[in-house]
């Protein structure tokens, strides 16, 4: 009777092709606590009486790593390509998404732009090279928010040539101020295009919020949707180089010209 059969009397030991369960002891070997069954291929231990092959082991282990780094991309990684993905898919923006928009280009700005924003030609391209981004998007964010008028006020309180809102100046600051308008609200434009690499994301943050440019283009709200189509037809214009923008005119008869209206009185333009 083998050490087993003593240990478990009411246990069968099967082996196939009746080989015999022989016990293999060493000097550091307790043969009253481990037994090797040949034919089975199992080790079986004093704390495991029935245990897998260490390389069975080790496969689980490495298994079990493989399911939970898959499962985390999905959760993780997988979202965030997504939302970027779905936005370059559903345009064609060409240099809106652009990486280098960070980098200064010097000079001034496309001659596409409405003349109230060609006023500020000087100043763009200073408040540009302060933050470090390309004259022609600091334009298209002026074209759009305010068509170049300081003055401007919108319902839900943006201030401003960039229509910055209010929690974003510090006490005793006047929104109004042109210098300090821009320096607010460029300073919040430059983080958006370090955050997101691009100028379309970029853009869509400006006016909804860096929270809603990280989800998918289908959830995005209406109005950033717009604001997203007008920039970057617009910005993408200008970064050819062209005297002319059809996606400008878009703007325009959308109601664009209304805005630039009174931009023009305020400047003194008529």
């Amino acid at each position: 009777m083998t050490v087993y059969e003593q240990r478990y009397p009411q246990r069968q030991v099967v082996v196939r092709k009746a080989l015999p369960v022989t016990i293999a002891p060493t000097p550091e070997y307790d043969e009253a606590h481990d037994y090797w069954i040949e034919d089975e291929g199992l080790w079986h231990g004093g704390y495991t009486e029935y245990g897998m092959h260490p390389i069975q082991q080790r496969m689980m282990i490495i298994l079990a790593f493989v399911v939970v780094g898959t499962l985390l991309f999905v959760g993780l990684a997988a979202p965030r390509i997504q939302g970027k993905g779905v936005v370059s898919e559903g345009t064609n923006n060409g240099a809106a998404n652009t990486a280098d928009v960070t980098t200064y280009a010097g000079g001034g700005i496309a001659p596409l732009f409405t003349r109230e924003v060609q006023h500020w030609t000087p100043q763009i391209v200073a408040w540009a090279a302060e933050h470090r981004l390309d004259p022609n998007m600091v334009a298209t964010v002026m074209q759009i928010e305010s068509c170049g008028d300081p003055t401007a006020l919108s319902i839900a309180g943006a201030q401003g040539l960039f229509q910055v809102m209010p929690f974003h100046f510090q006490p005793g600051e006047n929104a109004f101020d042109p210098n300090t308008n821009a320096f607010r609200g460029m300073s919040f434009l430059a983080t958006l295009v370090q955050q997101f690499g691009e100028a379309g994301l970029a853009f869509a943050g400006y006016n909804g919020g860096p929270g809603n440019a990280v989800k998918a283009y289908d959830n995005w709200p209406a109005e950033t949707k717009r604001y997203y189509y007008w920039a970057t037809g617009i910005y993408e214009d200008a970064s050819a180089g062209r005297s002319e923008s059809g996606r400008l005119n878009e703007w325009l008869a959308a109601g664009g010209a209304g805005g630039c209206a009174r931009a023009a009185t305020s400047l003194g333009l008529r």
